[in-house]
């Protein structure tokens, strides 16, 4: 059902940097610009897009959203600090296992330089979670 996600950003050369940084410590490659402005990461079919809004307002982030990411609790650790090396902003509690009733998930978050809300997100084998 997952298409793609699109962020705004006032600086798009900014954004490449940070999520340049945070693809590649997961294991992922840098974005592309193309011809409209627009940076593009690609994985498994899906988009992630970072643009400045075509009606020429700044970009504002989305109050509870949140834009979430699967990987490894190893992977996560890297995403995070590379983000906050980056000009992301660590946010919430400090990467770790959470539970969540009966589930437990390894979950790390970061804003992105235009205040976007981001999370990385491991969800526990059954056998760790017992």
């Amino acid at each position: 059902m997952f298409s793609h996600m699109m962020v705004g950003s006032n600086d798009i050369a900014r954004s490449k940097r940070f999520y340049d940084a945070l693809f590649t410590a997961m294991g992922g490659r840098a974005g592309s610009v193309d011809p409209r402005g627009r940076l593009m990461y690609m994985h498994d079919g899906g988009l992630f897009l970072v643009t400045p809004p075509i009606n020429g307002e700044p970009a504002t982030h989305g109050n509870g959203s949140t834009i979430g990411f699967a990987m490894t609790p190893e992977q996560a650790d890297a995403w995070h600090k590379a983000g906050v090396e980056n000009g992301g902003t660590a946010i919430e509690d400090a990467p770790g296992v959470r539970e969540m009733g009966p589930m437990k998930l390894y979950l790390a978050y970061l804003s992105d330089p235009d205040g976007n809300k981001l999370c990385a997100l491991h969800r526990m084998p059954a056998e760790a979670a017992a």
